[in-house]
């Protein structure tokens, strides 16, 4: 195969696999090999204690993360066969990472048969001579690096399950069912 195939190919395989990451994820169990990244998890810890957990890929706000495990928190609830939950801890993580990547298209144009032979040119600039070599950035080159952020939330919370009555001077307790009316319009699942 040759190396203009070869980026071709690589150029494809690229393009499906971040068409399949072009969606920011949807509310989805978090399971290993899903179209979408990410989803709620959750694990007992008392007979009526649980501590759930939604991750979001890169695509999905902090917003969206925090409104998804709150949906989460009332609906397993509801599931246990309780009425109303209190948030006991709640934490809402960042993972940031910059990337910084060199054009596929360009590196290397000058091919294989080479080997570690690279152009180099120098140039009179506006101070003097300047030298060009692709290994050594040089701003003459600078648009050939792609440089991205990429921030990934995720949000964990411990709740406690109760039945009955909501406390009605207790900031950190939710109806249910009432979140689950009020946040349920705005969830989006997963397509078939």
């Amino acid at each position: 195969m040759s190396r203009k195939s070869a980026a071709i190919v690589a150029s494809l395989a690229l393009a499906g696999l971040l068409s399949a990451c072009a969606t920011a994820t949807p509310y989805q169990p978090n399971l290993p090999g899903q179209a979408v990244s990410g989803g709620y998890s959750e694990q007992r810890v008392e007979a009526n204690r649980f501590r759930v957990n939604f991750s979001g890929n890169s695509l999905t706000s902090r917003e969206t993360v925090e409104g998804y495990l709150l949906f989460r928190a009332a609906e397993l609830t509801v599931q246990e066969g309780y009425d109303w939950f209190a948030v006991v801890d709640r934490n809402t993580e960042a993972d940031r990472r910059t990337y910084v990547e060199r054009d596929p298209l360009y590196s290397p144009w000058y091919g294989p048969s080479y080997g570690y032979w690279r152009p180099y040119w120098r140039y009179y600039g506006g101070f003097g001579w300047r030298t060009w070599d692709p290994w050594w950035g040089d701003p003459f080159w600078a648009d050939r690096m792609d440089v991205r952020t990429v921030t990934k939330f995720e949000a964990s919370a411990e709740i406690v399950m109760n039945r009955g009555a909501k406390p009605a001077d207790d900031p950190r307790a939710f109806d249910a069912r009432a979140v689950i009316a009020n946040l349920g319009p705005r969830v989006t699942r997963p397509a078939n």
